[in-house]
């Protein structure tokens, strides 16, 4: 062995393990192209300079499109980082977890998105490359959002009970304060402090927000205040909660937000996660409708095996329509040929039915049909429909939307400490090395 080799050779050995050799080849790798470094460390996983540059390009996008003046980038690196470690935590359990988010879903999600913005799919796909962001990359980010939020639903949120008791009390509170119904839009700001945090550690995070509540009631911007130096999941829009009922917040910033006027900065409002910062951004008035049209309707449903057999569906569907329009009976044929195993046993009853209730080509191709009506073949992402309108009625649904703003306000009031809680928790659990 020549004397390099023999050098190399003895380092490996001193640094006994195969992690602090790849650390040490990295080292040296980072000094010739420092844009492949290793920048943190997470379990068995790297995040590399690479993936850094190009969230620090997209984040930089999107916050000159909102006109917020951008930070300077050791800030924004290193909020960007931690939301990056904590991103890879989760797809990290997710995969663990077996919750995968197959192409069929991320196109439907794409679609939306493409709709909601009134663009087909191309057309969304042309606007992002115009904008200098890579559809491709964008596509696997949207894919890696889903699995998150699955994985949260799965973690935190499926886990959060509501009980009867609950929404009674929380219905009789409403009465009691005059049926105030108001939504509030809020900024957030949090310093947070670790599980088992030191006094002195208390006493610095608690100096940090109180001077944070001073600069911004002396004016300084909140938006670049909180993607300066919040610790919050929403850090990097600003801090921007949107809109929220009162009764949907946890009991610590709804205390303070029920008193307060457009433009006012809490204090300082200490939980367990840290001290939190709340600015008033605006008050609105929320008027929910309480009074609905509501279709009796029934249908008989044909699922195709596969694409190449939905045109057979469809045939088998119209002749099914033909029996029922030269007399046969509708509920009889639906107990005999539909796939819908609830309704299909009802003969094809689906009771009265609210708005939204259905997918939107089933309740589009509904609430075109006159009452006894019965519809051409209607296609779904379940199959092929024939649809019948019985009966229209217009129903007071107050009482079933109080219960379920009821309820959502609730839940929601428990999510916000509750994913908290869990995200400290897997992070602390988490091997992270932070490099940056």
């Amino acid at each position: 062995m020549n004397g390099v080799t023999k050098f190399f050779y003895c380092i490996a050995i001193a640094l006994a393990g195969g992690l602090l050799m790849a650390s040490a080849v990295q080292a040296k790798l980072a000094v010739e192209n420092p844009l492949d470094r290793i920048v943190a460390v997470v379990n068995d996983e790297v995040i590399t300079g690479l993936e850094l540059k190009a969230e620090m390009g997209l984040i930089k996008k999107q916050l000159s499109q909102q006109n917020t003046r951008l930070p300077s980038d050791a800030v924004l690196e290193k909020q960007l980082l931690d939301r990056m470690i904590l991103r890879r935590i989760q797809l990290q359990m997710a995969k663990r977890a077996s919750i995968r988010v197959d192409d069929d879903m991320l196109n439907r999600t794409l679609e939306n998105i493409a709709a909601q913005n009134r663009m087909s799919l191309s057309q969304f796909r042309t606007a992002l490359q115009s904008e200098g962001i890579n559809f491709e990359s964008f596509r696997e980010n949207m894919r890696d959002e889903i699995t998150v939020n699955r994985l949260q639903q799965r973690q935190v949120r499926s886990r959060i009970v509501v009980t009867q008791q609950e929404i009674d009390n929380f219905i009789n509170n409403q009465k009691l304060r005059g049926g105030k119904d108001k939504e509030y839009h809020l900024g957030h700001i949090l310093i947070s402090v670790p599980e088992a945090a030191s006094a002195q550690e208390i006493k610095s995070a608690r100096a940090k927000a109180e001077k944070i509540v001073q600069d911004l009631r002396a004016g300084a911007d909140f938006t670049q205040t909180a993607i300066s130096l919040s610790d919050g999941q929403q850090a990097l829009e600003g801090g921007d909660l949107g809109w929220r009922r009162a009764d949907a917040l946890p009991s610590l910033f709804a205390d303070w937000v029920l008193q307060q006027d457009v433009n006012n900065v809490s204090e300082a409002l200490r939980s367990p996660s840290g001290f939190h910062v709340i600015k008033m951004l605006d008050i609105r008035d929320n008027q929910p409708q309480h009074m609905v049209t509501q279709t009796h309707a029934r249908h008989i449903l044909i699922k195709p095996f596969d694409e190449s057999d939905s045109n057979d569906a469809r045939t088998r569907l119209e002749k099914i329509r033909e029996r029922i329009i030269a007399g046969e009976d509708f509920a009889a044929l639906a107990k005999a040929h539909s796939d819908d195993p609830g309704s299909g046993a009802e003969g094809g009853e689906l009771g009265w039915v609210s708005p939204g209730e259905m997918v939107p080509s089933f309740e589009q191709g509904m609430s075109a049909l006159a009452v006894d009506e019965l519809s051409e073949p209607v296609r779904s992402r379940f199959g092929w429909h024939l649809i019948q309108v019985l009966e229209r009625r217009n129903q007071d649904i107050t009482e079933q939307i109080q219960n379920k703003n009821a309820s959502d306000a609730i839940r929601e009031r428990k999510l916000d400490p509750a994913m908290q809680a869990w995200i400290r928790r897997i992070r602390d659990e988490a091997f992270v090395q932070n490099r940056l």
